[in-house]
């Protein structure tokens, strides 16, 4: 149980640092790593505004990078660490790669769908669920967020 917990705050620290890339290129800083057999597959921040795409989240750009990187798209084993409790989007996409375990920093309870507004990757009516670990580093992982916003609005 300890080393899961060494693990979950190394990882989350990788995961804060995509967010800090986004935030110095104007993107919503959210960052991304998918972690299987103790390996980070991927990385990934926010591209939203960069790419001009809606779906440009850091967890989709994660899993995309894992599967190619892999060769497949289950990604049956895998944890996903992110900086915010992912959106409705994303939390399908953990369903439909076969994620199996998501760990998150801070929850967002505009957008979430884990717990704050819905649950959906734990949702018995879906084919596969995932477990869940929140409030890994959550202070530093809201606070990069808030700092980012409160900038945008100088």
């Amino acid at each position: 149980m300890v080393n899961r917990i060494v693990d979950d705050n190394c990882y989350m620290g990788l995961a804060l640092l995509e967010a800090r890339q986004a935030y110095d290129i104007g993107e919503v800083p959210i960052g991304a790593v998918l972690v299987l057999d103790n390996e980070v597959v991927a990385r990934a921040h926010n591209m939203r505004e960069a790419w001009q795409d809606a779906t440009a989240h850091a967890e989709m750009l994660v899993i995309r990078e894992a599967c190619q990187r892999l060769k497949r798209w289950r990604l049956t084993g895998a944890t996903l660490y992110v900086t915010i409790e992912p959106c409705p989007m994303c939390a399908g996409a953990l369903i439909m790669s076969r994620v199996n375990r998501l760990v998150y920093g801070s929850s967002d309870y505009k957008a979430g769908a884990v717990e704050s507004i819905f649950n959906i990757v734990q949702n018995p009516a879906l084919n596969h669920c995932l477990e869940v670990t929140a409030g890994v580093r959550a202070d530093e992982c809201a606070a990069i967020m808030k700092d980012f916003f409160r900038q945008r609005r100088k």
